[in-house]
């Protein structure tokens, strides 16, 4: 699992910086001088690095060419430094404070032993050994290498620097943009919600039509939003050009040197999934050696700790373990902790159970090398490989189908703000670490970062490119996800409205008000779904408390608009999964009404947990489907 970081040729300083700087032999050359390697080898090697971001020994190693112990034993001869094993030998608790944290992240690097005056540091790369000089060179230290596998220099970091990073990787963000002072102010909510509720039933008392008809009335202006906003974005799908942007996956032919490419994929409790996650990944084919798909567990997790010790991961997977589980245990957390021991230019994000389509990575790197400076996250499509399994599972299909496929294209040619989805995500890592990552305590860290994103000025794009996973199919874990995503989206809107006039200057009053309909509106129509079905009591003959208030006109205004509502969800339903790979869908689109009453009680859960529970990651159990459509 080890990603050795080799060069051709490296300068190691004078571990004092009294020399001056001694230029090795290259490694290529000494290993062909060594007889380890042919001449054409290393032709070949060189020849791929001329092509890729990647060190001339992981190339040779994912070729075939030499093993990584040849390899780390060569760099350990081209910089005159002995090799070591922090596993029989691991550094003390108290190396920690000779090297900080992040000087360590940054240069791959582990202080392992002290040797008088020397400090001994753990590398497995003589240019990160360089430049750690530099950096430290005004503390007056005495460094000199010692070569070993980055696997253990990762693991040791880890377990000398593990509690500073996983507090750094709780406050990541600002708190001016995190949620995390929601935690202390349970009480405060829970008498506000408690005043609510009370002035809320004495007013039913004292005037039940009027209380109704403003209930309703809000009910019908959220509709009204969310309506036109569906609307505006299925026109701009029917008469724009796609907003997805296809790119082409052929990098055979790319005038550009490709980049290292992370991937983090957060576990939590899996029993089922680490073995099918791996037979999916492995289709992937961008170069391997450029590839680090890192799987991120939890300190406690002994169900997903146990699954990975019995499972051989391949050499571009590695596993991180986020130590503290118990003091917040949530996924963008584990994001935050891991983010710090990638080595990705670009930093992407799948869940357990996706199936991403294997030339993705190629048309991830592909349009990020052609989009413009400010263009740093780029979003795929979801879909779902259980779609047969059962009714539930098949309406979870035809609206997310919807989503992706009609709506967040439509809102993306009408330059709104892109709440982003929690998978198939891919940021440039420079601009994903300047806004502080995710926030580790929002449920739906996902359209946060969207909005963050949006407010300092970088730009969302969808790409054309598919990972299926598993849609929900039972009744109670679907009502658990869907509470999580409303309670996340109520928390972030409440978050960036604590300062309007700052929300309104960072974005404008188009993308403001989309805003306030994506999150605002959209919750509101999941609480408010009740006051909406009422009207249909009036084709029974039952009189509707605002027709006793604002008469019948404005009942059957309500209605009208009701039904239009409904037509046009019917519409872009049957318009999403029109295509061959959905036509199976087409007959269940006119039972979407009914699946959607779900919502209604995850609303209310996710309005009980806002108030008393706002961190609570009620975690979605994956592989409980199997795969019913072949791909």
């Amino acid at each position: 699992m080890s990603t050795l970081r080799l060069v051709v040729s490296d300068p190691i300083p004078d571990p004092d910086l009294a020399a001056p700087a001694i230029r090795y032999e290259p490694i290529g050359r000494m290993l062909v001088n060594d007889g380890k390697i042919a001449q054409n080898d290393l032709d070949h090697a060189l020849k791929i690095q001329s092509q890729i971001d990647a060190p001339l020994g992981e190339i040779m190693v994912s070729e075939g060419l030499l093993s990584k112990r040849d390899v780390l034993h060569a760099v350990g001869a081209q910089c005159h430094a002995r090799g070591a094993d922090l596993d029989l030998e691991p550094p003390a608790a108290k190396m920690a404070a000779c090297l900080p944290a992040e000087v360590c992240l940054r240069h791959g690097v582990v202080p392992w032993k002290r040797d008088g005056l020397r400090i001994l540091v753990a590398t497995s790369s003589p240019s990160d050994f360089a430049a750690l000089c530099q950096t430290m060179k005004r503390r007056g230290l005495s460094l000199f290498p010692v070569i070993v596998d980055d696997v253990q220099i990762q693991t040791h970091i880890s377990r000398l620097y593990g509690a500073e990073l996983a507090q750094k990787a709780e406050t990541r963000v600002p708190e001016v943009e995190s949620c995390r002072s929601w935690g202390t102010r349970v009480q405060n909510r829970s008498l506000w919600a408690g005043g609510i509720c009370t002035a809320l039933a004495a007013s039913l008392l004292l005037a039940p039509a009027w209380t109704v008809t403003l209930a309703v009335l809000w009910a019908v202006l959220t509709l009204a939003m969310t309506t036109g906003l569906k609307a505006a974005a299925f026109a701009a799908q029917l008469t724009q050009p796609s907003a997805v942007r296809r790119g082409r996956s052929d990098i055979s032919t790319a005038k550009f040197r490709l980049p290292r490419v992370s991937v983090l994929v957060p576990l939590l409790k899996e029993n089922e999934i680490a073995g099918q996650l791996i037979a999916r990944l492995s289709r992937l084919t961008y170069p391997k050696f450029l590839l680090n798909v890192v799987l991120v567990l939890e300190e406690g997790d002994e169900t997903t700790r146990q699954t990975i010790a019995e499972t051989e991961l391949p050499e571009w997977m590695s596993v991180i373990e986020v130590p503290g589980a118990g003091s917040l245990t949530t996924k963008p957390r584990a994001l935050n902790y891991a983010l710090d021991f990638c080595r990705g230019s670009i930093i992407g994000v799948w869940d357990a159970e996706d199936w991403p389509e294997a030339d993705q990575i190629e048309r991830v790197v592909t349009r990020f090398n052609g989009a413009p400076e400010n263009v740093v996250c780029l979003q795929g499509i979801l879909d779902y490989y259980n779609s047969r399994t059962n009714w539930l599972s098949r309406c979870f299909t035809i609206e997310y189908a919807t989503w992706w496929r009609v709506m967040l294209p439509g809102v993306a040619k009408l330059g709104f703000v892109l709440p982003l989805g929690g998978t198939t995500l891919f940021f440039k890592r420079e601009a994903l670490e300047q806004l502080g990552g995710w926030d580790a305590h929002n449920v739906t860290e996902d359209a946060d970062l969207g909005v963050r994103l949006a407010r300092h000025g970088y730009k969302t794009e969808l790409i054309h490119t598919v990972t299926h996973e598993e849609a929900t199919s039972r009744v109670w874990p679907w009502v658990r996800q869907r509470s999580r995503w409303l309670k996340g989206f109520m928390i972030t809107y409440f978050v960036h409205m604590r300062r309007p006039a700052a929300l309104l200057r960072d974005l404008g009053w188009k993308r403001f008000l989309g805003v306030q309909t994506l999150f605002l509106a959209t919750v509101s129509q999941f609480a408010a779904a009740p006051l909406l079905w009422s009207f249909w009591l009036t084709f029974t003959g039952v009189t509707h408390p605002v027709e006793l208030t604002l008469g019948a006109q404005a009942v059957w205004g309500f209605v009208a608009l009701f039904i239009f509502s409904e037509a046009l969800s019917l519409a872009m339903g049957l318009y999403a999964v029109s295509g061959k790979a959905h036509r199976h869908l087409l007959a269940f689109v006119p039972t979407m009404a009914f699946y959607f009453t779900l919502g209604a009680l995850a609303a209310y859960k996710a309005l009980w947990e806002t108030i008393r529970a706002p961190f609570f990651w009620d975690k979605t159990q994956h592989g409980v489907s199997q795969q019913t459509d072949t791909r």
